[in-house]
């Protein structure tokens, strides 16, 4: 049997088939999705916490790629920390609650996951600035980076490469693929 007693027990991908013709492998193709994005959702009222556990739950049933799990804060109170494809689909789940579930919610600044490597060889993810180690014991840390091409009316080129040089992006190359177009 599958022992399946929950319906986040089946993920996406999943290969089911029947006890008296199992598959082999499972089916090719199908990958996990990561969350890339990470923060904290909390009622803002605390009697909330039940039903915002129980719509993160109905969202995630058609949404595999959202994942929660229970977070406390000494300021914020019982809340989730809440996994994301990216900061649109954050935004898209906060709305869906507020408006379908008539919550009034509380967000975190969100963040990414950075992988630390420590001093003794080991290797920790953390996703929550709250967590990073003490930094005697790091040796050094990665985070997500993305190599971008933007297309872009050569009007806006100046305001675009502030926005990249104000978050760190390094330019690489500009090319015009026509009088009017970056």
């Amino acid at each position: 049997t599958a022992s399946i007693k929950t319906v986040g027990d089946a993920r996406v991908g999943d290969t089911v088939t029947l006890a008296e013709n199992p598959a082999s492998e499972p089916l090719a193709g199908y990958r996990k999705v990561n969350p890339m994005v990470f923060c904290g959702i909390y009622p803002a009222d605390g009697a909330d916490y039940e039903a915002l556990r129980d719509a993160l739950a109905k969202l995630q049933l058609n949404d595999a790629s959202l994942s929660f799990e229970p977070e406390t804060s000494s300021a914020l109170g019982f809340g989730f920390r809440c996994g994301f494809l990216g900061l649109l689909h954050l935004e898209i789940i906060q709305e869906r609650l507020e408006r379908e579930y008539d919550l009034d919610l509380v967000t975190t600044i969100p963040s990414v996951v950075y992988k630390i490597h420590l001093t003794d060889g080991n290797v920790v993810e953390i996703d929550n600035p709250c967590n990073y180690p003490d930094p005697a014991t790091i040796d050094f840390a990665e985070e997500p980076m993305v190599e971008a091409h933007i297309f872009s009316p050569k009007d806006y080129v100046g305001a675009i490469m502030d926005l990249c040089q104000d978050r760190r992006g390094e330019y690489k190359e500009m090319t015009y693929l026509d009088a009017d177009r970056v």
